[in-house]
């Protein structure tokens, strides 16, 4: 799949986190394969028997702990950037893993782009909070869905597969309302009140 590029006017010079985007739009080299961000497990599961079967007291057992695979891969970085997911912070550089629940925060003067597994191109800007809540690409089971919400700052994206098999699987929250996506760009800017 090629990559899509934004247009950036030619009169001024695309702000760093833009740059970011164009970047990591020419470096999405990432597999487009089916894969589902597991959804945590419940700590315990009943076990029913089969229809027909004597009724007897069965006991809950843990559910086995699903391995958390990356939905999406850092492609750039510019100055202090850190991905929080599941309580550990990393620094984030190109390659670092973005999982479903990964909250992804830019300093002051930094910028980050993230590439999806399913293409889908995220590029933060400067003092950003940025958090993938909920994340399924896998489009032979038709379970498709991209969720995140925008606290602070600034997001430029474009469309992947998701949005352009099922768009109403696409969501940005904001504080002041939900982004719904029915093109392939959108940017978002969200000022916290001082």
């Amino acid at each position: 799949m090629d990559p899509v590029t934004p247009a950036v006017p030619r009169a001024l010079p695309p702000p760093a986190w833009l740059t970011a985007l164009i970047t990591c739009a020419t470096l999405a080299g990432v597999s487009a394969q089916a894969q589902t961000a597991p959804v945590p497990a419940t700590a315990a599961s009943a076990v029913s028997a089969p229809a027909g079967a004597a009724s007897a007291p069965v006991a809950a057992t843990p559910a086995p702990a699903l391995a958390a695979q990356p939905v999406g891969y850092v492609k750039t970085v510019t100055g202090e950037v850190f991905i929080t997911t599941g309580g550990q912070r990393v620094a984030a550089r190109p390659g670092t893993p973005v999982l479903a629940g990964s909250t992804v925060r830019t300093q002051p003067g930094a910028s980050v782009g993230i590439t999806c597994i399913d293409n889908t191109l995220l590029a933060l800007g400067p003092d950003t909070t940025f958090t993938l809540d909920e994340y399924a690409y896998a489009p032979a089971q038709g379970k498709l869905g991209l969720l995140a919400t925008l606290t602070r700052g600034t997001l430029n994206y474009v469309s992947g597969v998701i949005a352009r098999l099922q768009p109403e699987a696409v969501k940005v929250k904001t504080p002041s309302g939900i982004i719904g996506v029915r093109g392939t760009e959108f940017a978002a800017k969200v000022e916290v009140e001082k």
